[in-house]
Formats: C-alpha cells, sequence, structure tokens
C-alpha cells in the first residue's frame, strides 16, 4: 500500500509546534496516527527518540520516566498509544519547562479519556484529531467510500471481501484487546451486542432508557457505554442546538457510529448490493455525509436542530462566526420543504445546503443550494486551500 502524504494534517503539525512544546494527535486506532508522526520525522531537522507503548521493552524503559527521558539528547521524542500510561504527563510538564524537548504524543482515546493531559500540560499542549481518510484526500470512488469507510487497510484493500474482514477482525481486536488499553473492564461481548445496537439507532435520537431496558442495565451504565465508544472515535453524539426561540425544542442527542464501513460491518453489509438495499439507507448516507463534511470544514462546533413541531435540520456548524445549515437527503431530486424553510429562518443561517448522492451546485430557492456530496468536498476542500 503505497504511502499518503495527508498534507494537511502534517501542516497543522509544523504549525503547533511553533507555539507548542507538546502535540498531541489523537484518533481511533489504525487512522493514519504514527504514518503521519513518521511523515513528520522525515522533515524534522533533529535528532528523534520513539517510544511504543504496545512494546513491552518501550514500557519498561519508562517506568522510571522521569529518569529516562531526561537523559535523552534528542530534541523530539515521540511516544505512541499514550493512553496506555497517562502517568507520564506530570513528568512531560516538568521536562518541557525545563529542557528544550518537544513531545509529539499519540493516543487512540480522546482528551477526555486522557484527564490528565489537560491538567498537567494545561497551556504546553494542543491536539490534533486525525479522522481516517476522507473524500478530499485520496481519489477513490465515492461508492468505495461509502462502503468500504475511510481506514486506510480497509479503503484501499484489494477486493470488497478483504475489506470486509479486515474491519470484522478490527471490531475483534478493538472489542477485546484495545478497550483493555484505556481501563474498560466491560466483557466484550456485551460491548460487541450494545454497538451492534447502537447501529440500528444509527442517525436517531438517542433513548438511553431504552437502550438500558433492552441490555438489562442501568441508564448511567448505558451513558457510560456511549461515553467509552465516543472517547474511543468510534461513535460520535451530535448534540442539539438551542435557539432562543418561543419553539420547544429537541434536547436529546443524536448517535452516529463514524466510520460508514465500520457501521457497514457491524450491519453485515458486505458489498454495495446489500449496502443499497439496506432498510436505514437514508440514515447510512445521512451519517456518512455528515462525517465527510465535519472532516472537511472542520467547525468551531458541530450540532443537529430539532423542534417538537417536526421542524429540523440535520448538521449544523459555526466556523469562524458563520452560521452553516445542511440536510442530508439520499435522493436525486430533492424537494424544499417547509422544515428547510423554519431552520433557514430560525438559525438565521448564512447557507443551507441539501446534500444529495451526486450532481453540480443548483438552486432549489433563492436561500438553498442542493449540491452532491462529492462536488461539495471538492469546492469545500479548493475554497480551503486558497484561503
Amino acid at each position: 500500500m503505497a504511502e499518503i502524504i495527508r498534507q494537511f494534517y502534517l501542516s497543522q503539525v509544523m504549525e503547533l509546534f511553533e507555539t507548542f512544546p507538546v502535540v498531541a494527535i489523537l484518533g481511533a486506532r489504525q487512522s493514519g496516527k504514527s504514518t503521519l508522526a513518521l511523515q513528520f520525522s522525515s522533515v524534522f531537522a533533529g535528532k528523534i527518540h520513539r517510544f511504543d507503548l504496545e512494546n513491552d521493552r518501550d514500557l519498561s524503559r519508562l517506568q522510571e520516566a522521569q529518569l529516562t527521558l531526561e537523559a535523552l539528547d534528542g530534541e523530539l521524542i515521540i511516544i505512541d498509544e499514550i493512553q496506555r500510561r497517562p502517568n507520564l504527563f506530570p513528568s512531560i510538564r516538568y521536562l518541557v519547562d525545563t529542557k528544550p524537548q518537544r513531545y509529539l504524543i499519540l493516543g487512540s482515546a480522546s482528551r477526555d479519556l486522557i484527564q490528565q493531559s489537560s491538567e498537567s500540560l494545561a497551556g504546553r499542549i494542543a491536539y490534533i484529531e486525525l479522522p481516517p481518510f476522507g473524500l478530499q484526500e485520496i481519489d477513490n470512488d465515492i461508492n468505495q467510500f461509502f462502503l468500504r469507510g475511510g481506514y486506510p487497510r480497509s479503503l484501499l484493500a484489494p477486493s470488497n471481501k478483504a475489506s470486509y474482514r479486515w474491519r470484522q477482525e478490527y471490531i475483534r481486536t478493538f472489542l477485546e484487546r484495545d478497550l483493555a488499553g484505556i481501563g474498560s473492564e466491560i466483557p466484550p461481548e456485551r460491548m460487541r451486542r450494545f454497538w451492534q445496537m447502537l447501529a440500528h439507532y444509527h442517525g436517531q435520537i438517542m433513548n438511553a432508557t431504552e437502550l438500558a431496558a433492552s441490555m438489562g442495565v442501568s441508564h448511567k451504565t448505558i451513558i457510560r457505554y456511549v461515553d467509552i465508544l465516543s472517547g474511543t472515535f468510534m461513535t460520535r453524539k451530535l448534540h442539539p442546538w438551542h435557539e432562543n426561540i418561543c419553539k420547544r425544542q429537541v434536547k436529546s442527542s443524536k448517535i452516529y457510529v463514524r466510520d460508514a464501513g465500520i457501521l457497514g460491518a457491524l450491519l453485515g453489509l458486505k458489498n454495495h448490493d446489500e449496502l443499497l438495499a439496506h432498510p436505514k439507507l437514508g440514515a447510512l448516507w445521512e451519517g456518512f455525509a455528515i462525517e465527510e463534511i465535519i472532516k472537511t470544514i472542520q467547525p468551531d462546533d458541530t450540532y443537529f436542530w430539532a423542534t417538537s413541531n417536526q421542524a429540523e435540520l440535520d448538521l449544523f456548524l459555526l466556523k469562524d462566526g458563520r452560521r452553516l445549515g445542511f440536510e442530508i437527503k439520499y435522493s436525486l431530486s430533492p424537494k424544499i420543504t417547509k422544515s428547510m424553510h423554519i431552520a433557514y429562518k430560525d438559525l438565521h443561517l448564512d447557507k443551507l445546503t441539501v446534500v444529495i448522492p451526486k450532481g453540480e451546485f443548483y438552486f432549489l430557492s433563492e436561500d438553498i443550494k442542493a449540491v452532491g456530496l462529492q462536488e461539495l468536498i471538492e469546492f469545500l476542500s479548493n475554497k480551503k486551500s486558497t484561503n
């Protein structure tokens, strides 16, 4: 598999090191964090030391972390799978304050699950979230992305069968090994069952009480399970936006499985025919489009919006002071709806875009445009590169 340079994220690492002595690249396992670190290493003009905390030898070397790291003469120290030893952060804080060292740390859990980093390294650390490949990064057919997802080994596998097999193994390894690596004691089979249940809830308002009854656990336990899957970048909780209007607005979050390929594997979808025949095709497309838009725009804040009288908006983004709305439709001829007009007016949107499977931009009304997902991503990517 040829190495693909993720130039946007590589540039982010370079820029952040101009201000911060510690940069953290966070993202799901196999999303490309180690490869990005190697790419940065190749352009770094200085001596580099690397530690992989999945390697027993490196773990042993860091038993006395401060003594080991303090003795290094390199200017850059890379520590992979940091979530396995979050107690390293106080030592790193001391060392960056007293020595000319920089740290590139990689983790397969969110900063919320690696709580010590924000507490110990406040003001010294910057974060980058590295998702799997997006449509803007690699010239693959959109249908292949929709089926296989963005994980490099899944997307670039020699066949759909090989991709599906890789994703099934990824799910198994995540449940049996990776969750234990962040201290989870949830039995793998129980978490698999829960994850598969969430796959069937994909794109819906999350009802923790209903899930708790189905699983035979408490409401609080369901929240903890969701937080673990969200904190390891497997699911996305899309929170509701509350506008200051005289309407009852939905207060519960929506739940999505973030990668379309992992979602397909959880649902047992092996090929395009099975994907297109699935009864929740519209919800599958919605989640896929939402992730691709978020990857490309990298908004300041991300929400959905809905009211009790059925007005709703699938995706509401705040970016550089602008309000952007997206409605996702798996249709080549979407109809303008009353709900779209209400969302445009009540949310004071700068733009409202209806995202469909394919097609160039065209107007549905004076204020609302429709466009294919790939065409939208190309437009947004070109606009970002010229800013």
